[in-house]
């Protein structure tokens, strides 16, 4: 594992042989929300020894709908991620849309993700490398694994080497996204942590009804191949109740079938 991610997860037990959790609630709806999700994510993972990134957007700015739901409060969403990190000891993550975002964002949380329609963004990708953070890209809907090296550029020649890439499928058709699972070993190459985001890569986007749809029965069959291809780490949103979540429920993990999974994928890497 990187030295960055070793020094991130400070305090945790992990397997080098095993992967790392990014997981948590697609956005901050709430204290209680976060909080919920946190302790029990957290409590699996130390029982497996899984590394584990506590992840909440503080806003969700790509929506499909202006009516949709989009954050309770930059700072204050912010502050309790923060809040949650720090109550369960564990680095926290959250997304950043533009460049002097990076600078505010960095002040609460351990790792700076950019999104995927935004891994182009060369003034953001700048401004996030420039904090010193580590920082998580997503590999666009539109883009091949090796062209993300282009990104890793950009971060290296801003003098940060604490680059995380995250594969989450590739656009297929208007409505549907589909996972070439050759990305995880091609951008392994550029030398990065690779992570699969194994929710997101089952989004049916560009829906008539304005809100964006989802196939989280096949959650687990993502998940198992992207171990069985090397993954690094596993991005995981998951909610206690994904019918009544303000973003993403339609692909989200609920909470309570989370360990059973975790479980079956360690078996699968133990066995590589």
């Amino acid at each position: 594992m990187e030295k960055f991610l070793k020094d991130i997860f400070k305090g945790q037990s992990y397997n080098e042989n095993s992967f790392f959790l990014i997981a948590g609630p697609c956005v901050v709806e709430s204290e209680e929300l976060v909080m919920e999700v946190a302790e029990k994510v957290s409590s699996i993972c130390r029982n497996l020894g899984i590394p584990y990134i506590f992840k909440a957007s503080y806003r969700k700015a790509n929506r499909t709908s202006a009516s949709s739901f989009s954050g309770i409060g930059d700072e204050h969403a912010l502050a309790l991620v923060k809040k949650t990190g720090e109550k369960f000891k564990l680095p926290t993550t959250s997304d950043i849309h533009a460049h002097e975002e990076a600078a505010i964002a960095a002040q609460y949380i351990d790792i700076l993700q950019i999104p995927a329609f935004l891994c182009r963004q060369t003034d953001l990708l700048l401004a996030a490398a420039e904090t010193g953070k580590v920082v998580n890209i997503k590999k666009g809907q539109f883009i091949s694994g090796p062209a993300m090296q282009f990104a890793v550029e950009k971060i290296r020649k801003a003098g940060n080497d604490k680059i995380i890439l995250t594969e989450r499928g590739n656009t297929f058709g208007y409505q549907d996204l589909v996972v070439d699972y050759r990305n995880i070993p091609w951008m392994k190459a550029h030398g990065v942590p690779v992570v699969m985001d194994c929710t997101h890569s089952l989004q049916q986007p560009n829906q008539t009804s304005g809100v964006t749809g989802g196939n989280p029965q096949l959650i687990e069959t993502i998940a198992k191949a992207a171990v069985a291809t090397g993954a690094d780490g596993l991005f995981i949103e998951t909610h206690p109740n994904p019918a009544v979540a303000k973003s993403d429920g339609a692909n989200m993990l609920r909470l309570e079938l989370l360990e059973d999974l975790l479980k079956k994928l360690l078996k699968i890497r133990a066995a590589l």
